[in-house]
């Protein structure tokens, strides 16, 4: 899935919202687009329901049509819960509000710089916008990654009727080795640009021309990563679960060491270099 945001620079008028219908518009010609709007002064999300006339329980509710159609309001979810929710059934995230830090943003209006994304089009009104150029840019970018999602596209591979198992691993950002330690904040990983992607498709494809396997997602990410974070998945899926076991292993391993990736390590106490420690 691919996460864009679009903010207000300065515009203080409707052009915020008519520059996103058309990126929505836009981007539904290739796959689904889930939208999120992020509004700060939203004190409860409950409140539009209560104004309805509905009294819900509980912290979350959802109003169900009967063509499938919904709406749903509640408490405590975070920008980044909400992506993770649209990850496995969107090709697309646009984010109306809020930059999204290492991923695109659209800038309307020209008073406000992002200060955590990069910027891949500001515009002054909706129509100056080349939509199919930011398509594509959007496209060249790091897609957004969850579990989820990478176990739903192995579950759409050709042959997934023949498959019995789906294994997988996740790899994550712990805050000691060692009760002594000093705690470590994030990890920032770079990768070799070009080099890494071509090694890990080439991986990819290696895992699944094994026998029995039928499908396998790789994913690192990259930038930031904070203690209790995830970093790394790998997922298979075979005829059985010895195969996806086997490959799940070696995947992680091969991971590590062919896919050049660069980590530095962040504690409480100082800033390294992974490799110039090995």
């Amino acid at each position: 899935m691919y996460v864009l945001g679009i903010i207000d620079g300065g515009a203080n008028d409707d052009r915020l919202e008519r520059t996103a219908d058309r990126i929505v518009d836009q981007l539904s010609r290739s796959g689904r687009v889930g939208v999120v709007r992020y509004d700060a002064t939203i004190a409860d999300g409950l409140n539009t329901l209560r104004d309805a006339g509905i009294t819900p329980g509980g912290d979350v509710t959802y109003a169900l049509g009967a063509d499938g159609d919904w709406t749903a309001s509640g408490t405590e979810l975070t920008v980044a819960d909400a992506l993770d929710s649209l990850a496995p059934t969107c090709a697309y995230a646009v984010v109306i509000g809020l930059e999204i830090p290492g991923h695109p943003t659209v800038v309307v209006g020209d008073e406000r710089e992002p200060s955590k994304s990069p910027v891949i089009a500001t515009v002054g009104t909706p129509n100056n916008l080349d939509l199919e150029a930011l398509a594509t840019d959007l496209e060249a970018t790091d897609p957004y990654r969850t579990l989820e999602s990478l176990v739903e596209r192995v579950k759409t591979r050709q042959d997934a009727d023949q498959a019995g198992a789906i294994a997988t691993f996740t790899g994550r950002v712990r805050a000691k080795d060692d009760p002594e330690d000093a705690r470590t904040e994030y990890l920032e990983f770079e990768k070799y640009d070009g080099v890494a992607d071509q090694r890990m498709a080439a991986l990819q494809a290696d895992l699944e021309a094994r026998e029995g396997v039928y499908g396998v997602e790789l994913y690192h990410r990259t930038g930031v990563v904070r203690n209790g974070e995830d970093i790394v998945h790998v997922v298979v899926l075979a005829g059985h679960r010895e195969e996806a076991f086997r490959t799940v292993e070696d995947g992680i391993n091969r991971l590590k060491d062919e896919v050049p990736l660069f980590k530095k390590e962040v504690t409480v106490e100082e800033t390294f270099w992974v490799h110039d420690r090995s």
